[in-house]
């Protein structure tokens, strides 16, 4: 079910970025800015197979063709705030067509809750653009990664407080953008 496309995205991710980032709060009408860096390496055979057991789920039978990443990151706020993870995630396709593929979005350690965590993924393909909203607790994240070229991307994050089941998201408590330059 992939495409082209959908493992070139992937292809061009590895390596190290260095991201500016601007933070949004709206109920606090705070702007804070950061910078991140962080390295993305493709995630090895028996991560992916962890990935997979983590999250409650069987052994993948093309688990080798499954994209996914060993990102290890380290940010810096405006206000000398310090936050360094590493996680190991994977995307793992279950419908698709000329335009899009969607799936799960496994990790072993997310990044509201430190657990593993299934989320949602698709990946459009004319712009690129991967999108993952994941479901936590308090908020849903939706997370947006456009891949402009091999050494540029943009990035979007809206977290929205968590709605009861069947409602809109429709409160928006975060906002953030970011330009992610790949270092050579």
């Amino acid at each position: 079910m992939n495409h082209p496309e959908f493992d070139r995205f992937f292809e061009c991710c590895v390596g190290t970025w260095k991201s500016e980032r601007t933070y949004h709060y709206l109920n606090a009408a705070q702007v804070e800015r950061s910078r991140t860096e962080f390295t993305v390496a493709p995630v090895a055979p028996d991560l992916k197979l962890k990935v997979l057991s983590d999250n409650q789920r069987p052994p993948h039978p093309e688990v080798d063709r499954l994209q996914g990443y060993h990102l290890e990151f380290n940010t810096i706020s405006e206000t000398g705030e310090q936050v360094a993870q590493q996680l190991n995630l994977l995307f793992v396709p279950t419908q698709g067509n000329e335009e899009t593929i969607e799936g799960d979005y496994l990790r072993d350690r997310a990044y509201e809750e430190a657990k593993p965590m299934v989320a949602d993924f698709r990946f459009h393909i004319p712009t690129r653009e991967l999108l993952m909203t994941t479901h936590y607790t308090q908020v849903v994240s939706v997370d947006s990664i456009t891949l402009i070229n091999s050494q540029l991307r943009i990035r979007k994050i809206i977290n929205y407080q968590r709605p009861p089941a069947g409602q809109r998201l429709d409160t928006v408590l975060l906002v953030g953008f970011g330009v992610e330059r790949k270092q050579t």
